[in-house]
């Protein structure tokens, strides 16, 4: 297997992991589970950003360009008026 193709797979998995933390950190109620839960989903995010950052040096990803000012400006609108 290519690794190009192992780094966008192990990307997408560290993804799915960091929703279903996201999920189980909002529906528990025990505050050292919730805890525990949120140190789990650092560390994940942590080896999320390691492995993004190999990936765009090594060119396996290119990230979309900046969105300009005026974009950033109409979407601040659409959450400050309420339309999303």
């Amino acid at each position: 297997m290519q690794e190009k193709i192992m780094v966008a797979d192990t990307l997408a998995g560290i993804n799915g992991e960091l929703t279903r933390y996201a999920g189980m950190i909002a529906q528990s109620e025990n505050k050292e589970l919730k805890a525990t839960l949120k140190q789990m989903r650092n560390a994940c995010e942590q080896s999320q950003e390691e492995l993004y950052n190999i990936a765009r040096e090594k060119s396996y990803y290119v990230p979309a360009s900046k969105a300009t000012e005026e974009e950033v400006r109409h979407v601040k609108n659409l959450f400050t008026q309420g339309t999303l």
